[in-house]
């Protein structure tokens, strides 16, 4: 009976002892740790570790492909393997580790690094090269370096460094910057800097500056002309100007479209050309030009004629009133008949008034409310006062003559006075005079006919009056009498 009980606990015991046994020989699962980035020619340390392994445990670092590059031991328990690698170029793959116990071998889980190549040799390139461009025309910089990866870039425009966000003018588009339409504000200096980033370390490479030039297209050029007085002759002065545009610019003048003279401006847009000229002639047409690599743009014409100061000169003067109808301020004008570049001069009581560009201190307190306007042919006395009182008149000669003679204009009146009545008072008083004159044309209109009237009523009362009777004083009276009567 014995026997039996035995045979029956032979399978029990051999399964528990192949069930310890088994138990006792699981694999391991070991864990690797470390970068996912690692600069060129640095040096980075893995870690596989076996939690709950009975040592020893034998651990093995391992490329993609299952190449090995080390082994470490672990004798103690629950202590991870370092493995300390120089990153070369061919450093980047996969790796994982491999733990080795009694029990068995396990494999751990897979890290891939990638090698980081610090920037170097950053410059920036245009397109077009060099970068000068008009505006509306398209314009691209690109940042490139000789050597780097995974990299990043950061754009600076007059060392600030530009954002999509807050550089609505500029599409930022990894390595390149890019001008869609380019404007004189995109005008300036421009660099990059490329950069990367392993973990909290950031190495970078920075470009020199390269200068961008978004240049303006010429405005329409203007003409006018002047003259002066030199030796026994005359010249004509010429401007040419344009009020926008980016230099170099050539201009040149045409006097009846033959051209007379070229010249480049190089820091401003105006130019001057000198001719010969004689008053009171006509020296042609004249026109100027502008040209550039873009454009080629002329003037409107101007006739080279100066006509000499003459005909008759008259001064006018117009009141300025305020809202209460108050006068406040008079403007006189100098009226000329004809002259191209008169020289006009004001007087006051025969006393040459100062000009704006001459006033001394003795003149300014003689004389602080007048200004002179539109080449000095008006005079506005801004406020009218007692000192301002008095006879004006202007006088004119030719400009580019400083010894011909004067063309005076005949005297105004300008009185100012405390009692100086505005139109509203004079209207009113002269309503009320006429008023009076009605009434008094009234009044004598109808004394009159009431004194007509009596006049016929008193005639018609002397005719109907009886005739007096006298007493008969002879017989030949008697019949004269009487004849009467019947007559």
């Amino acid at each position: 009976m014995k026997n039996l009980q035995t045979l029956y606990l032979l399978p029990l015991l051999a399964l528990a002892s192949l069930f310890i046994k088994i138990s006792g020989s699981v694999s391991p699962r070991p864990v690797l740790t470390g970068p996912h980035m690692a600069y060129l020619n640095s040096r980075v340390a893995f870690r596989c570790t076996a939690p709950d392994s009975s040592p020893p445990v034998t651990y093995q670092l391992m490329r993609d492909g299952g190449i090995p590059i080390a082994t470490g031991i672990d004798l103690q328990g629950d202590q991870s393997a370092p493995f300390f690698l120089k990153v070369a170029a061919t450093s980047e793959g996969s790796y994982h580790c491999k733990a080795t116990t009694e029990g068995g071998t396990g494999v751990s889980n897979i890290i891939t690094l990638s090698v980081v190549i610090p920037a170097s040799n950053t410059r920036v390139t245009a397109e077009p090269f060099p970068p000068v461009a008009y505006e509306g025309s398209r314009i691209i910089l690109k940042c490139n370096v000789t050597r780097g990866s995974h990299l990043s870039y950061t754009w600076f425009f007059n060392r600030k460094a530009l954002t999509s966000s807050t550089s609505p003018l500029f599409h930022l588009t990894g390595n390149e910057l890019v001008m869609e339409q380019a404007t004189p504000e995109h005008a300036g200096h421009y660099s990059c800097m490329a950069w990367s980033m392993v973990q909290d370390n950031t190495r970078f490479s920075s470009s020199t500056e390269v200068k961008v030039t978004v240049k303006a297209y010429v405005s329409k050029p203007n003409i006018s002309f002047s003259i002066f007085k030199e030796g026994d002759g005359y010249q004509g002065n010429i401007t040419c100007w344009s009020t926008r545009g980016s230099h170099p610019v050539n201009f040149s003048l045409s006097v009846d479209d033959k051209e007379v003279g070229s010249l480049t401006a190089n820091e401003s847009l105006t130019v001057w050309f000198l001719v010969a000229m004689v008053p009171g002639m006509d020296m042609g047409v004249a026109r100027c030009w502008v040209k550039t690599e873009m454009q080629e743009l002329m003037s409107e014409p101007v006739t080279l004629e100066v006509v000499p100061v003459g005909g008759d000169v008259t001064a006018e003067v117009e009141y300025l009133y305020r809202a209460d109808s108050k006068p406040s301020a008079a403007r006189l004008r100098c009226v000329v008949s004809r002259g191209t570049f008169p020289q006009i001069s004001w007087l006051l009581n025969n006393s040459v008034l100062p000009s704006e560009t001459n006033l001394d201190v003795q003149s300014q307190d003689d004389l602080t409310h007048v200004a002179l306007a539109n080449r000095r042919q008006t005079l506005v006395l801004t406020k009218l006062t007692s000192e301002e009182s008095g006879y004006y008149r202007c006088r004119v000669r030719n400009s580019y003559d400083d010894s011909g003679p004067w063309v005076e204009s005949g005297d105004v009146l300008v009185r100012v006075t405390e009692a100086f009545m505005n139109p509203t008072e004079i209207i009113t008083i002269a309503f009320c005079c006429f008023l009076l004159l009605m009434l008094a044309v009234g009044v004598a209109c109808v004394y009159r006919m009431f004194d007509h009237n009596q006049a016929h009523a008193h005639i018609a009362a002397t005719n109907s009056d009886p005739l007096p009777l006298t007493a008969p004083s002879s017989q030949s009276g008697d019949k004269q009498v009487g004849i009467s009567s019947a007559d």
